[in-house]
C-alpha cells in the first residue's frame, strides 16, 4: 500500500479514536452529569476520600481532564478547597490510567455486540437516559474498532526501511521521545488516546519498549498540560489545582525518565504493549501515593508562585466592561462586544448560583452578602448592555443586526431576572432557614441538590450555546426544560408524601422547599431562552404548543 494511503487510514483511525473517547465522555455527562457533580461536591474535605472520588469519576468519564475542569469550577465557586481539588485530580490521573488498562485488553470480539446493543438503545428508545447509555456503549465499541483499525493501518509500515531507523533513533534519544509524546497528548487533548496509540504501535512491533517507555511518561506530562490549558480562563485560586498537578506530574515524569534505564520493564509483563500500559498504571499509582501527603504543601507553593490578585474595588472604578462605545458606529463589532459583556453576565450568574446549596445549608452571612454584591454587578451590566444596544440602534442597521440587537437585549433582561431570583428568593430562603434554625429532611435535601446540579449543568450548556450558536446543543438545552418540569413535579409529589407521613423536617421547611424548587425551575426556563433564537432561525422551533381542537358535530 502506498505511504499516502497508509497515512490516510492511520489518520482516520486516530480521529475515530478521539471522537469515540469524546462520545463516551459526553454521553456520561449528559446522562449522569448532575449525579457526578453531586458526588464530587458531597465527598467532603477528606483528601483521601476526594482522591477516591477522582479515581471513580475519571473511570466513568474516561478523562482526568474532565475531572480537573470540574474540580477547578467547584474551587472557583468556593465549594471545594484547593488542597482537596489537587487530591481529586491526582486520583483522576490514576482512574484515567485504569481506563487505558481496561481498553488495552483484546476485546475485539465484543465490537459487533456493543454496536448492536448501543444502536438499539439509542434508536429504539425515547427515554433520554437510555439513549445516552446507548451512546456510551457505541463509544466504547468505536474505541475498540479504532484500535483494531490502527493495528491494520500500521501493518504495511512494519515492512518500511525507514521506520526501524526512526524507532531506533527514538530509543537512543529518550528526551526527544518524551517531548514528542507530550506535544502529541497536548495536541490531541487526550492522554488516553495518546497512550492507546503508543501501546498499539508497540504491540505491532513499530516501536520498541525502549522508544515507547519515554513516550508513556511524556504523555502523562502532556495530559497535565491539557488541564492547565483548558482551565486558563478560570480565576487564579482555582487554577492552582491543575498547576499543582502539572508540577507533580512534571517532577515525577522527569525523575522516572532519568531512572528509566534502571527500571526492569520486563517485570511489568511479557508483551511490549502490556509493559507500557502497566508502566502507566504503576507510575500514576506511585505518583498518587507519593504526592497525596504533599497536597497541602503544593497548595502553599502554588499560592506563592501564583498569588491571587487583589479583587477589584467596584466602588473605585474596578468594574471592567467589554462594551466599547468607540464601536457604536460599527454595529456588527458593537454587537459582538455586547455579546462578550452578556457572556460576562452569564459567568457572574454561574458564580452566584453554584454555591447556593452550600449557602442554603450553612446560612453563612458573609457569603450571602458577597453573593448579593454580585447581583449588583449583574444589574449594572444589564443596564449598560441595554443602553449600549439602544445607542447602537440609532445607527443604520441591517435587518439581521437589528434582530441580533433585540435578542441580546432580551437575554440581558433574562439574565438580570435570574440574578433577582438568586438574590431575592434563594438567598432570602437561606437567611430565613438559618434564623429559624431549620434543616431539610435527608430526602428533600437530595431532591433539591439534584435539581440544582441539573440547572448548573444546563447553565454551562446555555453559556456554550451563547458563544457557539450550535444547533444540536440548543436542541438539547430546550429538551432539558421538559426534564426540569418533570423533576419539579416529582419533587412536589414526594414532598407532599412526606408531609402526609408527618415528617417533621419536611413540615418545618415546606415553604422554603417549595420556594427553592420553583426558583430553580424558573431559572432553568430563563436559561433555555438562550436557545430559542438559534432554533427559530434554523426552523427547529414551533410557533405554538397548542393542538388543533377537534370539531364537535351534532348528529
Amino acid at each position: 500500500m502506498h505511504l499516502f494511503l497508509v497515512l490516510i487510514h492511520l489518520g482516520a483511525a486516530v480521529m475515530l479514536l478521539l471522537w469515540a473517547v469524546r462520545m463516551v465522555r459526553t454521553g456520561v455527562e449528559r446522562a449522569f452529569g448532575a449525579g457526578l457533580r453531586s458526588a464530587m461536591r458531597q465527598a467532603g474535605g477528606s483528601v483521601a476520600g476526594m482522591a477516591a472520588v477522582g479515581v471513580g469519576l475519571a473511570v466513568v468519564l474516561q478523562s482526568a481532564t474532565a475531572v480537573g475542569i470540574l474540580a477547578t469550577g467547584f474551587a472557583a465557586s468556593g465549594l471545594m478547597g484547593i488542597k482537596v481539588g489537587i487530591a481529586a485530580l491526582l486520583g483522576a490521573d490514576l482512574g484515567s490510567a485504569l481506563v487505558v488498562k481496561l481498553l488495552s485488553f483484546d476485546l475485539g470480539e465484543l465490537i459487533p455486540v456493543l454496536i448492536l446493543t448501543g444502536t438499539t438503545l439509542f434508536l429504539k428508545s425515547e427515554r433520554r437516559q437510555v439513549r445516552q447509555a446507548g451512546r456510551i456503549v457505541l463509544g466504547i465499541a468505536f474505541i475498540l474498532l479504532s484500535l483494531r483499525m490502527i493495528g491494520d493501518a500500521t501493518l504495511p509500515l512494519r515492512e518500511s526501511a525507514v521506520l526501524p531507523q526512526l524507532a531506533e533513533w527514538l530509543a537512543g534519544d529518550p528526551l526527544t521521545a518524551f517531548t514528542l509524546a507530550a506535544l502529541l497528548a497536548l495536541g490531541l487533548h487526550s492522554s488516553v488516546a495518546t497512550l492507546l496509540i503508543v501501546a498499539s504501535f508497540a504491540s505491532g512491533g513499530l516501536l520498541s519498549v525502549e522508544a515507547a517507555a519515554p513516550m508513556v511518561l511524556g504523555a502523562n506530562l502532556g495530559g497535565g498540560l491539557v488541564a492547565v490549558w483548558l482551565t486558563r480562563g478560570a480565576p487564579l485560586p482555582a487554577r492552582r489545582i491543575p498547576l499543582a498537578n502539572l508540577i507533580f506530574r512534571g517532577i515525577g515524569a522527569l525523575s522516572v525518565l532519568l531512572l528509566l534505564p534502571l527500571v526492569p520493564l520486563h517485570w511489568l509483563g511479557g508483551e511490549a504493549g502490556v509493559q507500557l500500559v502497566n508502566l502507566h498504571v504503576v507510575f500514576n499509582l506511585a505518583l498518587l501515593v507519593a504526592a497525596l501527603p504533599l497536597a497541602g504543601l503544593a497548595e502553599r507553593l502554588t499560592a506563592q508562585l501564583w498569588p491571587t490578585p487583589a479583587e477589584p474595588d467596584m466602588a473605585n472604578g474596578g468594574y471592567r466592561s467589554a462594551l466599547d462605545r468607540a464601536l457604536v458606529s460599527r454595529p456588527n463589532l458593537a454587537l459582538a462586544s455586547a455579546q462578550r459583556e452578556l457572556l460576562r453576565m452569564g459567568e457572574t450568574l454561574e458564580a452566584m448560583l453554584r454555591p447556593v446549596m452550600e449557602v442554603l445549608e450553612t446560612g453563612d452571612e458573609r457569603r450571602i452578602a458577597r453573593l448579593r454584591g454580585m447581583d449588583d454587578e449583574i444589574n449594572r451590566r444589564h443596564t449598560d448592555i441595554t443602553l449600549f444596544i439602544a445607542e447602537v440602534n440609532r445607527a443604520e442597521l441591517t435587518a439581521e443586526e437589528a434582530r441580533r440587537g433585540l435578542e441580546l437585549a432580551s437575554l440581558a433582561i433574562d439574565f438580570e431576572a435570574i440574578g433577582d431570583l438568586i438574590a431575592g428568593n434563594l438567598l432570602v430562603q437561606a437567611t430565613g432557614k438559618r434564623r429559624a434554625r431549620l434543616r431539610f429532611s435527608n430526602e428533600g435535601w437530595r431532591e433539591l441538590t439534584a435539581l440544582h446540579d441539573r440547572v448548573m449543568a444546563n447553565m454551562q450548556i446555555a453559556l456554550n450555546v451563547l458563544v457557539s450558536s450550535d444547533v444540536e446543543s440548543a436542541r438539547h438545552l430546550v429538551a432539558e426544560k421538559a426534564v426540569l418540569r418533570r423533576m419539579e413535579r416529582d419533587c412536589h409529589d414526594r414532598h407532599l408524601s412526606r408531609l402526609r407521613s408527618g415528617n417533621a423536617y419536611s413540615i418545618d421547611t415546606s415553604d422554603i422547599h417549595l420556594q427553592v424548587v420553583r426558583a430553580l425551575k424558573e431559572i432553568n426556563s430563563l436559561l433555555v431562552k438562550v436557545a430559542y433564537p438559534i432554533l427559530s432561525e434554523h426552523g427547529h422551533l414551533l410557533e405554538t404548543r397548542l393542538a388543533e381542537p377537534i370539531p364537535y358535530r351534532v348528529n
